[in-house]
């Protein structure tokens, strides 16, 4: 089985993007939700939360939904955001004189558009935040447009500087879902919630690469949006992340618990704690590996369904259709592209 881009064999639970797919059913008309689901890959019926979508999927909806929508934030604020917008805002990102200054020029952007919140930019010693404040009460943050902002703002800066921008802290207003471990899939620091406001933290002293990308490269960062900005490069933020990327680059299916915690320079016991601490063990690691892996070669449609489940570990092609089954709450079959 050829071995595929980690960052792009990650998958998402089907509730990190629910509150995304409830905006879309307000801006579409219930034929063109389903031909948008259809197009992506996405199953057109209800998902239960666990169910796993990949980043590609998601890319594919956004890519289609925001000129069918008309919104290139496809309804997840009161005021459509219409097409064009994010490449006027990439150029006056290029035309930024320094990092910190193309933060400051994202807040005020973002500022003239949104009804929703304001966008604060706050300093201190060590310390750049960017905050989002609520312009009215309301019962129910918008979570998937709160992480969205978040990443476009983390993404143009990495995307400016040629690397990614280091994060302190993403801090998010409102209660921690079921679904939380996806959010350390999207952003290379710790994630926090039920905080007063929604805000991700940078350190300005990491602020020291130039701009200096050109217009071919800046119509490219467009074409592959969401791609190169709503998912983040980095796995050695949480130790289940650490842990999954050693097994991804190792013999994964063989791999024991003691070898991981010997990559990784601490004691067994103490890796096991640790992942305990994430809601997580060695072992779901392993096992979420194991579907990842299945459901990327399932999309590509090199190879048929038997032979992956016999490289994926399965002694009979019934033992991997029932683990897949309880994965995802899907057959194999449905996620062939």
């Amino acid at each position: 089985m050829t071995r595929q881009d980690p960052v792009s064999l990650t998958t998402v639970s089907a509730g990190f993007i629910q509150d995304w797919l409830d905006a879309l059913k307000l801006r579409c008309a219930p034929e063109e939700m389903e031909a948008l689901l259809k197009r992506s890959g996405l199953q057109t019926g209800p998902m239960t939360p666990n169910q796993r979508v990949t980043m590609n999927e998601i890319a594919r909806l956004y890519q289609l939904a925001a000129p069918e929508t008309g919104d290139e934030m496809m309804g997840l604020w009161s005021r459509p955001v219409r097409p064009r917008a994010l490449q006027h805002l990439v150029t006056v990102q290029r035309e930024a004189s320094s990092l910190t200054s193309a933060l400051y020029r994202f807040s005020t952007y973002w500022n003239l558009i949104l009804d929703d919140v304001h966008l604060e930019l706050r300093s201190a010693a060590g310390e750049v935040e960017l905050a989002m404040i609520p312009c009215a009460e309301v019962t129910r943050p918008q979570r998937f447009g709160h992480v969205l902002l978040l990443k476009l703002a983390h993404g143009l800066l990495s995307w400016l500087g040629g690397a990614e921008t280091p994060v302190k802290a993403v801090r998010f207003a409102f209660a921690r879902p079921d679904y939380y471990a996806d959010y350390a899939v999207m952003f290379p620091c710790p994630v926090g919630f039920g905080a007063p406001s929604t805000s991700i933290l940078f350190d300005p002293e990491q602020f020291t690469r130039p701009i200096t990308r050109s217009p071919a490269e800046a119509a490219e960062f467009l074409d592959r949006a969401p791609l190169d900005w709503l998912f983040t490069g980095s796995r050695a933020h949480t130790n289940s992340l650490r842990v999954r990327a050693f097994l991804y680059g190792a013999d994964w299916e063989s791999c024991s618990l003691a070898e991981a915690a010997e990559a990784l320079k601490m004691t067994p016991r103490t890796l096991n704690r640790r992942l305990n601490e994430e809601g997580t063990s060695f072992q779901d690691i392993k096992d979420a590996l194991r579907r990842d892996i299945a459901i990327r070669a399932l999309q590509s449609g090199a190879e048929s369904i038997e032979q992956i489940a016999f490289d994926t570990g399965f002694s009979a092609p019934a033992n991997f259709h029932r683990a897949f089954r309880k994965w995802t709450n899907r057959t194999p079959g449905s996620y062939r592209v």
